[in-house]
């Protein structure tokens, strides 16, 4: 009897191809890809969830593993690129050059976002942004994992549920996930959207 979600899902992932042909690193590219992509190299770490759970979905990878390695590279990125942004990062932004207007107006809309989201425009920032509005490191910390676990189980459970019911397996758990990875991101969308119109634009402290 199954005693936890990742229990669950071992149980009912397909078992025919399991660790086939892939190994230990497929779960460090899933690590490595994650956390440049939250260091500050967009859409990377999507594809590297998203497609590492599709990999488990047809029994080469176990969900619950990439999952893990998932959440620890974008803390760890994270913690990359805030220290990134923190040390460096106005210096970055405002350095004379090519497109300095446009990161000179990245850098205000992201210092806009912190004055109104607070906290949460960790949701919505990249990591370098947080460490240049001075957000505290420790705050930092904390609310980085719990983006980036929301982010993970958002878009792993619903790619593992997409590619197995493309599969042709029309099981209870694939669908359950697929719908549960849509139901974290919807529900993470909600509560920010929510906080955000209930916050005031000024006087909010990060």
């Amino acid at each position: 009897m199954p005693t936890s979600f990742f229990d669950w899902v071992e149980l009912s992932a397909p078992q025919e191809n399991a660790g086939e042909p892939y190994g230990v690193w497929a779960y460090f590219a899933v690590f490595a890809l994650v956390l440049l992509s939250s260091a500050g190299m967009p859409f990377i770490g999507t594809f590297a969830v998203g497609g590492g759970a599709v990999l488990a979905s047809q029994g080469h990878l176990d969900l619950a593993a990439v999952l893990i390695a998932a959440v620890l590279g974008g803390e760890a990125g994270g913690i990359v690129g805030y220290q990134i942004g923190f040390r460096w990062g106005r210096r970055l932004m405002e350095r004379p050059g090519r497109r300095q207007e446009q990161r000179q107006k990245l850098l205000a809309r992201g210092e806009r976002l912190y004055e109104t989201w607070g906290r949460l425009a960790v949701f919505v920032t990249t990591a370098m942004i947080s460490g240049t509005a001075n957000m505290k490191f420790t705050q930092f910390v904390v609310w980085n994992l719990i983006t980036t676990t929301a982010f993970v189980l958002a878009v792993g459970p619903a790619s593992y549920g997409a590619g197995r019911i493309v599969s042709g397996h029309h099981d209870t758990t694939s669908i359950l996930l697929l719908v549960s990875g849509l139901v974290v991101a919807a529900l993470t969308i909600w509560i920010a959207v929510r906080h955000r119109r209930r916050k005031k634009p000024l006087g909010t402290t990060v």
